[in-house]
């Protein structure tokens, strides 16, 4: 039986009838810098175990720590872009827990004073509408190494025979992004949960912070619901879904948990401040631990490592570099492009707006190169089983694809020639099409011997275009196609079949 048939839920509808919900979101991103946060060490993702580590991020005795000072720009770089201010004289502290893939028992991470506080994020909801969501925090801190589960079905420690730790993300620079409780979300409320991480995460891409991989843990997000009855002066007991890694199940497993709780409640139960794990297989979240307090973590001022204190003149250089918020380039985009309110959600969906974006800007006609993307590299990623922008091919290849079409040296055929080539790992667009012998033949006199072929070889065709019937050409046309492989240029060959039946 599995957790979502084992717990009671209650219909959504039947909540919202009874219940207000309150959400806080909390979103910890993994940073895109070279070195971790307090040490020298790589960041890079993929390194084999236990080989990104030194003394400090181990916590070997008399290592001490040095603050990574390209990780605090970016934090304010996020502070700036979420709206809040930032803060200009801060510490960092000791989060006290013991737990086996946090080797110092102890995080280092920001708590009364972080970085950035008092900010706004407005994210866009499926119909248009805007929704207001207010960020209490953006702090410090780094992250956790990694544990492996081994022998269970699950990959959880339920089960397993033995763990395996990876210290090699322990001390990568985070930033935790909190917000304040979403009130007023109402029946949308697993709605505006989605929509406010797809913000923030394209937001973080956009600033070049982050490559935030959700399917790498370089953003997780941590969703908390509670339920409110109508009326109710003061909020319910929260759980924490942890570590949710992708978008639709930041949405499933805040509807799940409205729904279990809900259930809870309704009859007479009471519910548990805890940690749950949400449950990919069917959409429900598991218990986990009872969460603890901010008391029971012991903060206090990290000894070891001077305060933060962010100079005016830098933050407002900062923000000076600060690139155009994502949804002011959409609204922008979609006006230069002509798209209704569907199109550009279906391109965002299928994340193709900045690959056909880059193309534009190489160079390529902006409809052509919707039209690439959308199309057959589209099916060419499905086929794949991939993402449209983990394709083996780069928007100025594509622009350069489009481009030798234009200059007519390919033909839309043979051009998904090139592309299937450039896929395949063969070189640039040009390389390929020459090794291939892709390239539109334009010797007329090489052209002339194939339209005459396909003539002898069709003369009630010919009769017929002699006879004023100007479509049969086509299927000369298409004879002279083949004969060339497809390297003719049709509009060409179709000139000189009526140019010899005139």
């Amino acid at each position: 039986m599995t957790a979502a048939t084992a717990a009671k839920l209650m219909s959504y509808d039947d909540v919202i009838g009874r219940f207000d919900p309150v959400l806080g979101m909390e979103v910890h991103v993994e940073l895109g810098t070279a070195t971790k946060m307090f040490c020298g060490c790589p960041t890079a993702f993929g390194a084999a175990p236990n080989t990104q580590v030194c003394p400090v991020c181990l916590a070997l005795p008399g290592a001490l720590p040095v603050v990574n000072d390209k990780a605090v720009e970016m934090a304010v770089r996020i502070g700036l872009a979420l709206n809040c201010s930032i803060t200009p004289w801060g510490r960092f502290a000791r989060k006290n827990y013991f737990y086996p893939d946090q080797p110092k028992n102890y995080q280092i991470s920001q708590y009364d004073e972080p970085i950035a506080t008092e900010g706004v994020l407005d994210v866009v909801l499926d119909d248009g509408e805007t929704f207001r969501v207010e960020i209490e925090r953006a702090h410090m801190e780094e992250d956790t190494g990694k544990l492996t589960h081994v022998g269970g079905e699950t990959g959880r420690i339920h089960g397993a025979s033995h763990s395996l730790i990876d210290y090699n993300r322990a001390g990568v620079p985070l930033v935790e992004i909190v917000t304040k409780p979403v009130v007023g979300a109402g029946e949308r409320a697993p709605e505006v949960a989605r929509a406010y991480v797809t913000a923030l995460r394209d937001l973080l891409k956009a600033l070049e912070v982050s490559d935030v991989r959700m399917d790498q843990g370089s953003l997780r997000c941590d969703a908390n619901v509670s339920l409110m009855g109508k009326g109710a002066a003061e909020f319910g007991t929260r759980t924490e879904t942890k570590n949710v890694n992708s978008l639709k199940s930041v949405e499933v497993a805040v509807r799940y948990e409205m729904r279990r709780q809900g259930a809870v409640l309704a009859g007479g139960g009471e519910v548990t401040q805890e940690t749950r794990h949400f449950q990919e297989a069917d959409g429900s979240t598991r218990q986990g631990r009872r969460k603890e307090t901010a008391e029971d973590y012991r903060y206090f001022p990290e000894p070891d490592l001077q305060p933060v204190a962010p100079d005016a003149a830098w933050v407002e250089e900062l923000r000076a570099t600060l690139p155009e918020m994502p949804w002011l380039r959409r609204a922008r985009i979609q006006e230069q492009w002509g798209l209704s309110a569907e199109e550009m959600r279906d391109l965002v969906n299928a994340g193709a707006l900045d690959l056909i974006a880059a193309t534009a800007d190489a160079g390529a006609p902006a409809d052509a190169a919707r039209s690439w993307w959308v199309s057959y590299l589209s099916q060419q990623a499905n086929a794949r089983g991939t993402e449209l922008a983990e394709l083996p091919i780069t928007p100025v290849q594509v622009a350069e694809v489009i481009g030798l079409v234009a200059d007519g040296k390919l033909t839309n055929k043979l051009a998904r020639q090139v592309v299937d080539g450039v896929l395949a790992g063969e070189g640039g667009p040009a390389q390929v099409m020459a090794d291939r012998g892709l390239e539109v033949v334009r010797d007329d006199d090489a052209l002339q011997k194939a339209v005459d072929a396909a003539l002898a070889a069709n003369p009630d065709i010919v009769e017929k275009i002699k006879g004023g019937k100007v479509k049969a050409a086509g299927k000369i046309v298409g004879d002279v196609m083949k004969a060339t492989r497809g390297q003719a240029d049709p509009a060409r060959v179709q000139e000189l079949v009526l140019a010899a039946c005139s």
